[in-house]
Order: structure tokens, then sequence, then C-alpha cells
């Protein structure tokens, strides 16, 4: 079993990957593996036919990734389909292969897609089902894309309140030449904005005035679906997927493992109605943040990163990690004073939090699993 679960199987979170402009991470070599082969095989055909019959055309998803064809913009539901099938497949091969029970993780979350995956794997809906919903969206959402921007808001200073970047993209979604939404909660001190047309560049112009003085913001490149921003609804995104959800088998019952929603920044699924939550899903922000500060306070000790090449969680949970030990540089955690924590000044959004969030200091320490690493690290023979 290797180091992957050294520590009690309870104290051990899932984490499920969403959509990137890199899909396919090292699923063909895990095809590659003759005692894996069976399982991703069929992860891969089953999840190609849904696709097809949604989509209305052909699908070949062993194909494109024999053939290392990287699924882009144009072919989003092609690419949602490869991410739930590597998802499934890799869990599959810890349960089926490895016979690990990840039933009985302590925890589960995802960022975007990554969250749907989390609750049909946890029994609240057949990931079949499931997929279906973000399947009949893909081409809206492809097209919506074409004029969004994306924008990294940042500080390397203070805390930026949320409050005040929702409020600014309010101001300017009201001046009538496209809306701009934040659609991820990085950390205290980094979003995710996505903006029509020229609306990012007004965010830049405007913020000067309204966010701290050592904010930043980079644009990215790339285009992507506006899902979790407002822009969704120009679509009738949110009502058409919850008028599908409706009539989508299970939603009874509480997950297992249980689910922490970055939808709603808890663990919601137990008490609330997972339809409803789904539905807040498109066109709601994602409070990664909240996920990651919950896992320390719960003591979590393994994060198991499930889904191909994973990124945004891992690369959130270690730039927090070297935030950390760049703070505590010299400093021996077991007899740090609370003195010397609400001293630290280097990142003042972090020391903001510290004193009274002292859970953050485990972040150094958590066990991060890529699991298609270990996955191909541990071939039965």
């Amino acid at each position: 079993m290797s180091t992957l679960l050294a520590n009690d199987i309870r104290q051990a979170a899932l984490a499920f990957r969403g959509y990137n402009v890199t899909n396919l991470g090292r699923t063909r070599e895990l095809l590659a593996e003759p005692a894996y082969r069976t399982i991703v095989e069929f992860e891969l055909r089953r999840f190609g036919e849904v696709c097809a019959d949604v989509i209305g055309r052909p699908v070949d998803l062993a194909n494109r990734i024999l053939e290392n064809r990287e699924p882009g913009i144009e072919a989003y539901a092609e690419a949602i389909a490869i991410i739930v099938a590597a998802e499934v497949a890799q869990l599959r091969l810890l349960q089926e292969i490895h016979e690990i029970d990840t039933t009985r993780v302590g925890l589960s979350f995802g960022f975007s897609l990554g969250e749907l995956v989390a609750v049909s794997c946890a029994g609240i809906f057949a990931p079949d089902h499931m997929i279906r919903v973000p399947l009949a969206m893909a081409a809206d959402a492809v097209e919506l894309a074409a004029d969004v921007t994306m924008g990294v808001l940042f500080s390397r200073g203070p805390v930026i309140k949320y409050a005040q970047v929702r409020h600014l993209c309010e101001v300017i979604t009201c001046e009538g030449h496209g809306t701009i939404g934040v659609s991820s909660i990085l950390s205290p001190n980094t979003y995710l904005l996505l903006g029509q047309r020229d609306t990012i560049s007004r965010f830049r112009e405007l913020m000067k005035h309204s966010l701290p003085h050592r904010a930043q913001l980079r644009i990215n490149d790339n285009r992507w679906p506006p899902l979790h921003t407002p822009i969704a609804r120009q679509r009738n995104i949110p009502d058409r997927a919850a008028v599908m959800l409706e009539t989508l088998p299970g939603g009874n019952g509480p997950p297992s493992p249980p689910v922490f929603s970055l939808v709603t920044g808890k663990q919601s699924y137990i008490d609330s109605s997972p339809r409803e939550i789904l539905r807040q899903w498109v066109d709601q922000p994602q409070r990664l943040w909240d996920a990651v500060d919950y896992c320390l306070g719960a003591g979590i000790e393994t994060v198991i990163h499930v889904g191909p090449e994973p990124n945004l969680i891992l690369a959130t949970f270690t730039r927090l990690s070297e935030n950390i030990r760049e703070e505590m540089a010299g400093n021996s955690l077991g007899s740090l004073s609370m003195r010397a924590v609400s001293g630290i000044a280097r990142h003042s959004w972090l020391a903001g939090l510290l004193p009274a969030r002292t859970n953050l200091l485990r972040a150094p320490y958590v066990n991060h699993v890529i699991l298609e690493n270990w996955l191909l690290e541990n071939v039965p023979k």
C-alpha cells in the first residue's frame, strides 16, 4: 500500500480537480498498464457514450487519449467527459485493485466540475447521470466564453475583502458593457475573476481607488467557460440545470464520505437539498479557501488529489504552505509563542489570520498524494 495512507484513513481527504486548459494528465499511461486497462477503458467508453448521447455526435475518448490530443475549449464537452472518466476510474483502481476503501475517508471535496464528481462518488447521484447536466450546458458555456477574460486578483500585502471585490464587479456590470463576477475565492488575498469584453481591464482601472494599494491583477490569455459567475444566467443555464436536476435519480441520504461544498463553504450536503446546492453551483463563486481552511481545522493529514494532472487545489495548498514556511523560518513550531505569531509582517494577509486561526500552521505538514502518480508507482506485479 506504500505510504498513501500511512495515517488513519479517517484523517484523509479526497480532492477532485475541475476543468483546466490541460486535462489528459497521465491517463494514457494508466490505460497502457495491463492491471489497470480494463477499468480505465470501461470508464472512458461509458462516459464517452454518455457524452455522445447528450451532444449528438460520435465521441471516442480512448482514441483521443491514445493520440494525446488535448480537448481545447472547442471540445469542452469531451474535456468534461475525460475528467469525470479519469476521476471515477482512478477511484475504482484504488478501491478494486489496491483494496483501499475510500468511503471511509474523513472528507471529500472538489473544485468546479470536481464537486459534481465528489457528490456522485459519495453516492448521492450516479456519475453517469450527473454528468449529463454540465454536458447539456457545454455548448452554451463555450459560446459565452468567446468574449470572456480571466483576471487573477491578488495582493502581496493585506487581505482583499470579498465584499469589496463583489461590489466593484457590480459597479462595472451596471455600466452596461458586459458582466464581470468573482468565479473563485482561492484565499483571503487571491480571487479569480471572469468578465466579458473589456470588463477585466475596467476592473484593473477602478481597483486603484477601491482596493488595497498593493493589490494586483494579471490577465490570463486562455478562454474559460464562465461558470460560477452571473454570466451563466445569460443563457438561463442555472434554471435549465435546475430543471434537469429535478428528475435526476437519487439525491436522498447523506453522502459517504462527507462532502464539503465549495458552493456554500460548508458540509451542506448532510442537511440541505443537494439539488438546490447544485443549482447554485452554476452561478455562485467557488469557495476553495473555505475548503482548505476546513481541512486544516478538521485535522486532515493526507489530501489525495484525484484526476488527471491535479492543479488548482494542490497549488493553493502549496502556496499557503510556502507562505507559512517563509514566516516561520528559523522558528520551531513546537516552541512558537503567540507573540511571535502575531508579530509576523511579511505576508500581512496571513499575519492577520494566524493569531486566531492557528490551524493554518498545519499546512506545511499535510501530506499530498497525486493519485495518478501513486497508481503508476504502485502497479501490481
